[in-house]
């Protein structure tokens, strides 16, 4: 009901939330409110008596940057070393493994399953590729404990020697997924997953009106309402037949860590679906009693929510904004290259704005306006219900949506 909606959704994007962001008292209050309400659904702990699933972080800051490359001293900017070590010193006798980005492949597709592969790699990247280069320079120096150091450098050709000297200062932390599950009954080893990520932008710069808080309101204090609500409404019924899995992800605005270490907790083949909930306080294009689902195309989950909407008032349409990469864009993402028909539930208006750059017609995204006074509450219960009514079949085992084709995934 919308009175329920309106109580989560408040406290999640009132203002002592900071906004939420990863590495603050903020977010930590928004966690422990979260476990609090998984615990009052009576969902099992993911860790012990704990519903918080850690995540090791490492943060680093640069000191120097030194060496030479084919005998020339180094030019720092169009070097970039990916390491946790403090020091680090790479040349062409360091058994580092090469690779060449060209300018016609993708520098952060080929990069990014790297970054987790516990390996060392030399990478060469063309100098087409420059302006991602400096997407990569200024990107945040955070990233999960691993044991992989990379060193690219921006050339026109391969170099024949190199010699690059590292030192950081190197600063560990701690992430934290929320996480509750609902054992099944004859298909306990077969999981369904509902989620929503909770972290936002904290506090920035003020607008004209004074306001520094980000409160994200709709990104994504909605999608873990609805992800309560449904922890709740399931907790309730206790007739899944499947285990269900109900996940508050942390970080997904800086690089969705949250996600990808939730998706190494689960076999793959045994996760049949997962229900991502992003931005759903709004009207759709389409209007109210509506909502659109990413990578539609990919499995037939969507025509099984479909199904199970028949003669309702409520309608699933497949994602209008391709272009925009929506698909790629959320946490439903790291499950779907492993195959899993894992899919994002959304209203947000995210087609281009002509009349103003880089812009989408959501005016609230990403600012301090996303606030509970832009949302509507009755819609967004419909569209939880919706969720709720619409899944029945998948998590009674009846129906198993078709799995995404990782060959085609790009």
């Amino acid at each position: 009901n919308a009175a329920e909606v309106e109580r989560i959704e408040r406290i999640l994007s009132a203002d002592d939330m900071q906004g939420r962001r990863t590495f603050t008292p903020g977010i930590d209050k928004a966690a422990a409110f979260i476990a609090e309400e998984f615990k009052k659904a009576g969902l099992k702990p993911v860790n012990g008596d704990s519903y918080y699933q850690e995540i090791q972080m490492v943060r680093t800051k640069l000191t120097s940057l030194t060496g030479d490359v084919n005998g020339a001293p180094l030019n720092a900017q169009n070097v970039v070393v990916l390491s946790q070590k403090p020091d680090l010193t790479v040349n062409q006798g360091s058994g580092y493994q090469k690779i060449v980005i060209g300018k016609d492949q993708k520098l952060f597709e080929v990069l990014t399953p790297l970054m987790s592969s516990n390996k060392n790699y030399f990478v060469v990247v063309d100098t087409s590729q420059s302006r991602m280069f400096g997407s990569l320079k200024r990107a945040r120096p955070q990233a999960m404990v691993n044991e992989t150091n990379i060193v690219l450098i921006l050339a026109n050709e391969e170099p024949s020697t190199f010699n690059v000297n590292l030192k950081q200062e190197v600063t560990e932390l701690k992430l934290r997924n929320v996480v509750g599950t609902l054992p099944g009954k004859k298909r306990k080893d077969e999981t369904v997953i509902f989620s929503g990520h909770y972290d936002h932008l904290g506090i920035g710069k003020a607008n004209a009106e004074g306001d520094s808080i980000f409160n994200g309101a709709n990104d994504d204090a909605a999608g873990t309402t609805a992800t309560i609500m449904l922890a709740h409404y399931f907790s309730k019924k206790k007739d899944n037949e499947r285990t269900l899995v109900f996940a508050a992800f942390t970080a997904e605005e800086v690089g969705g860590y949250g996600a990808q270490h939730f998706s190494k907790q689960f076999p793959p083949d045994k996760v049949m679906a997962m229900f991502n909930i992003e931005m759903i306080g709004t009207e759709s294009k389409w209007g109210t009693n509506s909502a659109f689902i990413t990578g539609y195309e990919r499995s037939d989950m969507g025509k099984i929510l479909e199904k199970n909407l028949a003669g309702s008032k409520f309608t699933f349409y497949p994602d209008p904004y391709v272009k925009q990469n929506l698909f790629y864009r959320s946490d439903n993402a790291t499950l779907a290259r492993l195959g899993v028909p894992a899919h994002t539930i959304s209203t947000s208006r995210m087609e281009a704005d002509t009349t103003a750059h880089n812009k989408t017609i959501d005016k609230y995204y990403h600012t301090q306006d996303d606030e509970i006074e832009t949302l509507d509450m009755k819609n967004m219960a419909e569209i939880i219900k919706a969720i709720a009514i619409s899944s029945a079949t998948i998590i009674s085992g009846k129906d198993t949506p078709t799995r995404v084709d990782k060959t085609k995934l790009n």
